[in-house]
């Protein structure tokens, strides 16, 4: 199919392109790497009178470490993400969904601020994102709101962000001592969206214990979600296998899973399961 007519704008700076969603409240969309919303328009699944295209604002594509913690801009891509020495050594878990992200060509051109604002169900990046307990920081007319990502993702494709707001920056804080994190998922075939991902990061006390333990999900509910039952069951424990299995198997309690024709629901609960475990194990792994 093709699109609906619109305009094409091409702000150059922050301001510029906030002052355009304002301009046109609710009948503009923003355009990073397009890879979700350009099919959309082609499928009339979306149709803004106004297409922003922020992919010339050099202000939104970074990542820096800095004050305990990490920042990356909005329009930074998969494939930098993946690549960057800063997120390898710091943020595995995030490396890795990065590495997961379609193909070479999505992965340089896609972005993480269009990832996560899209919301789509099966992304990547949220199990990650709210596992490494990450801000969302975004800039509207009023100003800057910094969104814990537990409160971004609201539900299937909707998110906190307001219409007239633009996603500026992702903050993680870094952790220190013994700690490690994974991203591990299964994938549906023909696109590499997850049919179930799990993200984790653990942190081990100098006597094996572990200290810390956040697990996130995507691709079996709504939106992505912490497993907080796993957490707690794991929280305080030695990391035996059978100390693991039974923590991980609460890991989609009270979860509505999608069901679908790419997986059943209780198919996807059993994969959380799975799949929080694996993540688990990886990131204990990566602790040394």
């Amino acid at each position: 199919m093709i699109a609906h007519n619109f305009e094409y704008i091409v702000p150059t700076s922050l301001g510029d392109a906030v002052n355009l969603l304002q301009k046109h409240a609710g009948r503009a969309k923003v355009l990073a790497g397009g890879h979700s919303l350009i099919p959309m328009m082609k499928l009339r699944l979306a149709g803004p009178e106004f297409l922003i295209d922020i992919g010339r604002i050099p202000e939104l594509a970074y990542v820096k470490e800095e004050s305990g913690r990490i920042r990356i801009g909005a329009l930074t891509t998969h494939h930098t993400i993946q690549t960057s020495d800063v997120v390898q050594r710091r943020l595995r878990a995030l490396a890795d969904a990065a590495a997961l992200i379609g193909d070479v060509q999505v992965r340089n051109k896609g972005t993480i601020g269009g990832s996560i604002a899209h919301a789509d169900p099966a992304a990547d990046y949220p199990a990650s994102i709210l596992a490494l307990d990450a801000t969302v920081v975004t800039l509207g007319p009023k100003g800057e709101r910094q969104l814990p990502a537990s409160k971004f993702f609201v539900d299937m494709m909707t998110t906190a962000l307001e219409h007239n707001e633009i996603v500026r920056e992702i903050q993680i804080p870094v952790k220190d001592g013994r700690t490690g994190s994974a991203y591990l998922k299964m994938a549906q075939k023909a696109s590499g969206f997850a049919i179930c991902g799990a993200a984790a990061i653990i942190e081990l006390d100098d006597s094996g214990v572990l200290s810390g333990v956040a697990i996130g999900i995507t691709g079996v509910g709504s939106h992505a979600f912490r497993a907080n039952k796993t957490e707690a069951a794991l929280k305080g424990q030695r990391p035996a296998p059978d100390v693991l299995k039974a923590a991980c198997d609460k890991a989609s309690d009270g979860i509505i899973a999608l069901d679908d024709i790419h997986a059943s629901a209780d198919y996807r609960l059993d994969l959380a399961r799975i799949y929080a475990r694996r993540a688990v194990e990886a990131a204990i792994e990566r602790a040394g």
